[in-house]
């Protein structure tokens, strides 16, 4: 039996969106009033100071990550590099940390939607409304909240661009002037301040099991999330300093807003039909663009909040999972909702959790430290790690991405002294409950995860294995995803009989993949027993009923968030020549045609795909419609593997003809669009290009039908005695065909027209036969590659 595995259905784009949302958040919108105080213009530089910290350590992590690709971030990795004492402590920082961080985002929310300072009770009422919804919508489990946040990213980063924009051509330098009004030593104390807003790439670390060519996509993905928000904070606080003065920053609840103010009434006045925009006048009402500036970074800066939040939230959830699974926290945690499928407990533990810090006295700006200070520590023992692992060189440890040898252990050296650096600046408040923090995750190691937790060594066995080899290409690879214990052992027949065709070694892969939804991390689907269980069992089956057939056949247990996205994955990592399909014959709705999983399969599987409706054991009488489309031979390919797989079977080749009509002594076929459907397969028919030819084949509809047999059968690699020919003439050819097929236990016939969903949409041939014969109905289409448009293949550029 296989292990678990996660689906990988990340890309560069969306790995760098996921960091990225929760790095445009509370930090840029709240911290230019808190920085401006302590530092002055200078702030800018702790952002960018703050920012090459970050990108130390996402370095070190993107090869801890593609060398352990585990659920949990840095807290797995330093768990399983340094043992389970230091695994504690980052484990409950990293919780502690993101919670922190979410009371903050949370109280820049109510800061900023209601214009109050962030200790004004309306403030900490209106974030703990908020925190609160967002904690019962990640309790239930919102498919959709991934798309909304990718969206929610894309209009904050467009809205700041806007803003450093228009802010950056009105900058008064005189402003500038102290640059650094406290020192330099205010300068880098305020880099603890602002690393709060540096501490989303972990995101793409916690994902690194779900990211497509991890050794590519990760690092790319977590280095373009930090250096992203980076250049914005820099240039938002250059703008911010050099529009308002210092102290008029220091008094703003909400800075950024009012900064945009201040760039956009400097536009001045636009009269428009008499009516006076900017100011403009409306009976009693002024509306000036100052406003309109001020009120759009509002709603920017009430965006960003939520968003940080919730991937926090989200966050905090798969660090809880982690720690569960090697037993430094409790597995009641991790108990999976049965009806939302979500972690619920570990979300309303949580999320009180931040409701408590939320209502408590700790200023906003302290909230900030704190979680700053929590991952400062993290990244510390993440850069301790890179090395233990780098000079002890376990075997398992085989990372798709590493440090650079002209960087290495440049990086991990002073990516540590950076981070001791910062923390030994922050305030003693900060420091004593960051310490505190640390003395009790000591304490729980002492009195409980020193006896319960699994026992990790460097080389130890939780560290994730070595990639299997990838397949070589001279196998013929057919994969066979298995849902329906009625249906499975026949499919392995089928896909056995593609196999045993083939003139070169074969393997069968059968595949089953559980869905879950994005506020679940994959990984927690072994909290879900019986589904698990249920996966299992259906796998042992599967083996059971290959060793029946003494066929040889390799498991896969995937657990992704879609079902068809992660079947092509296997069939890209398998390098498949062919995938076998069930299908339940069910349209549930007007745009699944075959399915929500079968769909994208058919339109995008660059192998063969074989669909098959209620398959047997025994095919019988089998059919393959004969026509001149070019999955005709695939179709019939796949008749002549069962026949011969199944002796006592019998294969028809049928084509079917309309009647030939005698004009002016020269023959012409009539062939509608309908017959030419129906001889086709649902192909377009060439037979009519035969209508200017005067040989006696050509007015012959039975001849021209055996010679269309005879190069299918050609096609298809058969030998004269394999199968029998039958042509039938008919008025009406789709009826004909109908009519004649319906007689055979099995019908093989092939996709219809350039798109096979759109063409299903419609009525196909084969649509017509599956819904009107009663046996097993078997779809095929060839290897295909579909154009790809403009945004596709840029799509897939930026994923290579």
């Amino acid at each position: 039996m296989s292990d678990q595995e996660l689906a990988r259905d990340l890309g560069f784009l969306e790995a760098y969106t996921l960091g990225l949302g929760t790095m445009i958040g509370a930090g840029i919108f709240v911290l230019p009033g808190i920085v401006a105080e302590s530092a002055g213009p200078a702030s800018m530089i702790s952002f960018a100071v703050g920012g090459l910290v970050a990108l130390f350590a996402a370095l070190s992590l993107s090869e801890l990550a593609t060398g352990m690709p585990k659920a949990g971030g840095s807290y797995y990795y330093v768990n399983h590099a340094l043992g389970s004492f230091f695994g504690t402590i980052v484990g409950w920082g990293m919780w502690a940390g993101l919670m922190f961080a979410t009371a903050f985002y949370m109280l820049g929310f109510g800061q900023y939607l209601l214009q109050q300072s962030a200790g004004a009770p309306a403030v900490v009422i209106a974030a703990l409304g908020m925190a609160a919804l967002l904690i019962a919508v990640n309790y239930r489990g919102v498919k959709e909240t991934g798309s909304l946040q990718n969206v929610i990213v894309i209009l904050l980063v467009l809205l700041i661009l806007v803003f450093i924009t228009v802010g950056l051509a009105r900058i008064d330098t005189t402003l500038l002037d102290p640059f650094a009004p406290d020192g330099w030593s205010a300068v880098g104390a305020t880099v603890g301040t602002v690393f709060v807003a540096f501490i989303g790439f972990e995101v793409v670390a916690t994902s690194a099991e779900e990211i497509k060519d991890p050794g590519r996509n990760l690092p790319l993905s977590m280095i373009a999330a930090v250096l992203t928000p980076t250049a914005l904070y820099v240039l938002v606080m250059l703008v911010s300093t050099g529009l308002l003065p210092v102290p008029d920053l220091e008094a703003s609840d909400i800075p950024v807003a009012d900064v945009a103010g201040t760039a956009a009434g400097m536009f001045g006045s636009l009269t428009v039909g008499g009516y006076t925009l900017g100011p403009m006048a409306l009976g009693e009402y002024t509306l000036e663009f100052a406003t309109v500036g001020s009120v759009m970074m509002i709603a920017g800066a009430v965006l960003a909040t939520i968003s940080s939040a919730n991937a926090s939230v989200l966050s905090a959830a798969r660090v809880n999972y982690a720690m569960g699974r090697d037993q430094i926290l409790t597995n009641w945690l991790n108990d999976i909702h049965n009806q939302y499928r979500t972690p619920y407990r570990a979300i309303l533990a949580t999320g009180v959790i931040i409701l408590a810090l939320i209502a408590s006295p700790l200023p906003i700006d302290t909230l900030a430290d704190v979680a700053s200070f929590m991952f400062l520590i993290t990244y510390a023992l993440v850069h301790i790690a890179v090395v233990v692992l780098r000079r002890a060189e376990p075997n398992e440890y085989d990372p798709d991405f590493r440090i650079p040898s002209w960087l290495y252990p440049l990086v991990p050296v002073l990516g540590f002294i950076a981070c001791l650096a910062v923390l030994v600046q922050m305030s003693l408040t900060v420091q004593l409950i960051g310490v505190g923090i640390v003395v009790v995750s000591i304490g729980w190691y002492v009195f409980y995860a020193q006896e319960q937790a699994i026992s990790t060594t460097l080389i130890g066995e939780a560290v994730a294995p070595a990639d299997e080899e990838r397949p070589e290409n001279d196998i013929y690879r057919v994969v066979v995803p298995v849902s329906n214990p009625e249906t499975q052992r026949p499919l392995i027949r089928y896909a056995a009989a593609s196999a045993a065709s083939q003139d070169k070694d074969a393997e069968l892969v059968a595949v089953n993949v559980i869905e879950v939804p994005p506020q679940t991390s994959p990984s927690q689907i072994e909290f879900e027993e019986e589904r698990v269980e249920n996966q299992h069992k259906l796998l042992e089956r599967t083996i059971e009923a290959a060793d029946d057939l003494d066929v040889h056949i390799r498991t896969r247990a995937i657990v992704g968030r879609n079902a068809g996205e992660t079947l092509l994955s296997v069939l890209e990592e398998e390098e498949a020549a062919h995938i076998v399909l069930g299908w339940a014959g069910e349209r549930r709705r007007r745009d699944v045609l075959f399915g929500s999983t079968i769909d994208p399969i058919l339109e995008r599987a660059p192998c063969d795909v074989t669909l098959v409706r209620d398959p047997t054991e025994e095919p019988g009488d089998i059919v393959a419609l004969a026509g001149n489309g070019p999955q005709a031979p695939v179709a019939a390919r796949r008749a002549g593997e069962l026949r011969r797989a199944f002796p006592e079977s019998s294969l028809t080749l049928l084509n079917v003809q309309p009647p030939v009509e005698q004009d002016g002594g020269i023959g012409v076929i009539e062939a509608d669009d309908t017959a030419a459907e129906g001889t086709a397969e649902g192909e377009d028919d060439d037979s009519d290009a035969d209508a200017d030819a005067t040989d006696d084949t050509a007015l012959d509809p039975t001849a021209i039908g055996r010679e269309t047999i005879t190069d299918v059968a050609a096609s298809a690699d058969f030998t004269a005695d394999e199968y029998d020919p039958r042509v039938v003439v008919g008025e009406d050819v789709r009826d004909t065909l109908l009519e004649s097929v319906l007689t055979y236990d099995t019908i093989c016939v092939g996709a219809t027209g350039t798109s096979t969903v759109a063409q299903a949409l419609y009525g196909s041939i084969p649509q017509q036969l599956e819904e009107e014969h009663d046996g097993t109905v078997l779809m095929a289409r060839g290897e295909t590659r579909t154009p790809r448009t403009f945004r596709q293949a840029l799509i897939q550029r930026l994923e290579r």
